[in-house]
């Protein structure tokens, strides 16, 4: 008899955590009776056209409604992404006649102890914790007391390998967004301060005063429209218009990869850094900050170059050296895509997740 497994993820956005939701939803069908529950706003409604799903306000006055839908589909285990998501699963699961196990993905840093009676009531209704990261499990570890700490598990992110571009088709897709002949550089996700993307029009503006020929794409939604209207008015003070494109939000995120020579991930403390790994899975060369889950990404000199966070001047330097050394970049492409292969393979992060749902997280009775 199948598990019946519910997709929880009330945010309205859509970056990695929600497009990971619909990943979880397509890929575990075949093995659960899946159910996904998102927000009556939430970006995601194209993505599961076909999938069984419930939408509401998200609020927390709707756990009575989350918990109907938990006795009606029978739900054995409820999986969140969303952190904000948290006070409403639990309330859900309480006022329901089902009681699921309760199992959060966990893609963001934690970075303060969780002994009030608020959180610590919180975490005594959770299962199971899967950390993104090594990083994060040892967070979770460090500020959960261990008399209500869920157990957990690092199971890293894993992306598909896509179809690759032939060389016309490259051609192409440069033609079409402009690239002409230069050594193009992407930084690819959503838009917003901690993703970094003012730090790589700083290094760009340094790169720029040396005449070489480089040109950026900023590929991604906004999280707030002002922060956006910010960059662009830095990029027109600067006299980079023609040197820095905002594309917005793109389905062909690979092809920039794929035509891209690097692409960059300038997050101050990225909890994992998928975009990373899919640039790497592309075989394209990538540069990240020395923080965080990129460290359990990329190993400097061999899979990848680091830059010393936040710091656009040592970010020039990394992709000045990299346009520099057109061998080290092939080899930091080719080690890259093996590491991604081998590491953050699609296929063994789902086993991995099955394997831990329906052999662990049912099976533990603490």
């Amino acid at each position: 008899m199948k598990i019946n497994l519910l997709e929880l993820c009330l945010s309205p956005d859509r970056g990695g955590l929600e497009l990971y939701v619909q990943k979880c939803s397509h890929e575990l069908q075949n093995t659960f009776n899946v159910t996904t529950v998102i927000a009556k706003d939430s970006q995601l409604k194209s993505y599961l056209k076909n999938l069984k799903k419930y939408e509401f306000k998200r609020s927390i006055f709707n756990a009575r409604l989350l918990a109907k839908i938990i006795d009606e589909e029978k739900i054995d285990i409820l999986h969140l992404h969303w952190t904000k998501d948290l006070p409403i699963a639990v309330l859900a699961k309480l006022l329901s006649k089902q009681k699921p196990k309760i199992v959060q993905t966990r893609h963001m840093t934690m970075t303060r102890f969780k002994s009030d009676f608020y959180h610590k009531y919180l975490y005594k209704n959770i299962d199971a914790i899967i950390c993104v990261t090594k990083a994060v499990e040892k967070q979770i570890i460090k500020f959960i007391p261990k008399s209500v700490r869920p157990q957990t598990k690092t199971i890293y992110l894993g992306v598909e390998e896509k179809p690759f571009m032939n060389q016309s088709e490259q051609n192409a897709f440069r033609d079409k967004i402009q690239a002409d002949d230069k050594f193009i550089i992407s930084i690819i996700g959503r838009i917003n301060e901690f993703k970094g993307q003012h730090l790589l029009i700083e290094a760009m503006n340094l790169l720029h005063k040396k005449d070489l020929k480089i040109k950026a794409y900023i590929v991604g939604n906004p999280m707030k429209e002002e922060y956006l209207q910010g960059l662009k008015n830095q990029v027109k003070m600067l006299g980079l218009e023609k040197k820095i494109i905002f594309t917005g939000f793109s389905n062909e995120v690979e092809k920039y990869m794929q035509i891209s020579d690097c692409v960059i991930m300038a997050s101050k403390n990225e909890t994992f850094g998928l975009v990373t790994v899919e640039a790497m899975m592309n075989k394209t060369a990538v540069i990240g900050a020395n923080s965080g889950g990129v460290l359990e990404i990329i190993d400097d000199n061999k899979s990848g170059l680091l830059f010393q966070s936040g710091d656009a001047k040592d970010l020039s330097k990394k992709i000045e050296f990299l346009y520099n050394n057109e061998n080290l970049k092939t080899t930091l492409a080719q080690n890259g895509y093996k590491k991604a292969h081998q590491v953050f393979n699609h296929k063994q992060q789902f086993d991995s997740l099955k394997n831990y749902m329906q052999n662990e997280v049912l099976n533990d009775r603490s």
